[in-house]
């Protein structure tokens, strides 16, 4: 969820608690199922525990980029975009589509660090849209936090692709082969390749993004 526009009406204001606070509500469920299944039974089972929450909360987050096409906040789509099309091909691209990932440790890393942080940020904007304002140290940990969980999420997600590439290779899922009616081939598993290579330069980018946005809110929040 990005910051807010200038619009203010009841209705719209209602609509962003509402979306806020359901989808907190999702990740919450999915650390709390996370750690306890991590503890519990072990790696292995996070994604079984955690599957239904996690599957709503992060596509529930496309209607993100709507909110910023039709101007209903003020989110960079060209930040919002990449963040959220990435996410959603771990999730149904890999995750849901390979159960063989399911059981790898790299998971129980990859959602506890997602639901960390989106945790803090749609707390942060929940409460923003609730009340006027958030506190200083939820301020803080919005912009500070990803300092670590950035790192750990994305080598997370990297590392489930790659682990993957074998057995899309090997399945041939969502692949078409010719000869067909439309005369044309695709390969799931060169667009796997493609999706790795993206984060080359994705990261660096992505990261100074971040750091910039963290500059600009707490120079910002010290002057207010």
């Amino acid at each position: 969820m990005a910051t807010s526009s200038s619009s203010s009406s009841p209705i719209r204001r209602l609509y962003l608690i509402l979306y806020n606070w359901t989808v907190l509500f999702g990740w919450i469920q999915v650390l709390y199922l996370s750690l306890k299944t991590l503890k519990e039974l072990g790696h292995e089972h996070v994604y079984t525990a955690a599957e239904k929450p996690l599957l709503f909360a992060q596509t529930a987050a496309v209607l993100e980029i709507l909110h910023g096409l039709v101007g209903l906040v003020r989110s960079p789509i060209t930040a919002t975009l990449p963040q959220i099309g990435s996410r959603l091909f771990l999730v149904w691209g890999i995750l849901w589509s390979f159960p063989e990932t399911r059981t790898h440790f790299l998971v129980s890393s990859l959602l506890i660090s997602w639901s960390i942080t989106e945790i803090i940020r749609y707390s942060f904007f929940g409460f923003k849209e609730a009340f006027g304002f958030t506190p200083s140290w939820l301020l803080w940990l919005r912009y500070s936090t990803f300092l670590l969980l950035y790192p750990t999420g994305i080598s997370s997600e990297v590392g489930l692709i790659y682990i993957a590439l074998p057995f899309i290779k090997a399945s041939e899922k969502y692949c078409i082969r010719m000869p067909n009616t439309w005369n044309s081939s695709f390969d799931y598993f060169y667009l796997a390749i493609i999706a790795l290579a993206i984060y080359v330069p994705g990261i660096p980018h992505m990261y100074s993004y971040m750091l910039a946005q963290r500059k600009k809110a707490l120079a910002k929040s010290k002057t207010e």
